[in-house]
């Protein structure tokens, strides 16, 4: 089951980072990507979108929202629909969403949910809203016959991402684990490169070596349109 899960890509928008989160001197703008994923089992959905936020943040990151709605409605579905909700992180630009899933499952990581209700962190509104239903996990758990929750800590200490076997190879939904995907491809690069320079520090994250083990064909990302695939012969 689940090896011919599909995924889509959603639009739900855009922020604008300003460059003292972009480690160069201009502000970068970025998509804010969700994914559809159908498996046999029902209709998954990865990431909900850009929530309201205060005057404050609306200022620092000026979004440009796209209903979710309108992205379900052109892939063809609706809200009523899903059946299952992942969030890789609940960060306002992840899980704005969520209210309009009132009763669906949200999955997140048990130590992710903590930290959201402890405050300055996200909004309220988008946490603990009428109907909100939570499903928390502590390290990696099969979610539905071929697809996987897997804790990638860095971005937020709880950060998770989504794994999806197919038959044509695994799929990787990154989430906010990497911003963009050359960055994920650098420290791809250098987890090869690191037997042959061991006296040269190339540090990548310490969930590497689980993900590598997935021999993952395809990475997706939530801000960011570039899809990571291995070279050939890799």
């Amino acid at each position: 089951m689940g090896n011919d899960t599909a995924v889509r890509r959603l639009d739900l928008g855009y922020i604008v980072r300003p460059a003292s989160e972009t480690g160069g001197p201009l502000p970068r703008v970025e998509p804010v990507l969700a994914y559809l994923v159908r498996h046999d089992q029902g209709l998954l959905l990865f990431d909900t979108g850009i929530g309201h936020a205060d005057p404050e943040t609306e200022a620092h990151y000026r979004p440009r929202r796209r209903a979710l709605q309108d992205a379900l409605s052109a892939a063809g579905v609706t809200l009523a629909d899903i059946s299952l909700v992942v969030n890789c992180h609940l960060h306002f630009d992840h899980c704005g969403g969520n209210p309009l899933l009132a009763g669906k499952p949200i999955l997140v990581q048990e130590g992710e949910l903590a930290t959201a209700r402890r405050g300055d962190y996200t909004f309220d509104e988008l946490i603990d809203f009428p109907g909100a239903c939570y499903e928390e996990f502590t390290g990696e758990a099969e979610v539905r016959p071929g697809i996987w929750i897997l804790p990638t800590p860095g971005h937020t200490d709880g950060h998770q991402s989504l794994v999806i076997r197919r038959g044509d190879g695994t799929v990787i939904l990154a989430g906010q684990a990497y911003d963009r995907a050359s960055e994920f491809a650098a420290d791809h690069l250098a987890r090869h490169a690191a037997p042959h320079a061991p006296d040269v520090p190339l540090p990548t994250p310490r969930w590497w070596d689980r993900l590598a083990a997935l021999d993952p064909r395809r990475v997706l990302f939530a801000h960011d349109c570039a899809v990571w695939e291995p070279a050939a012969g890799r």
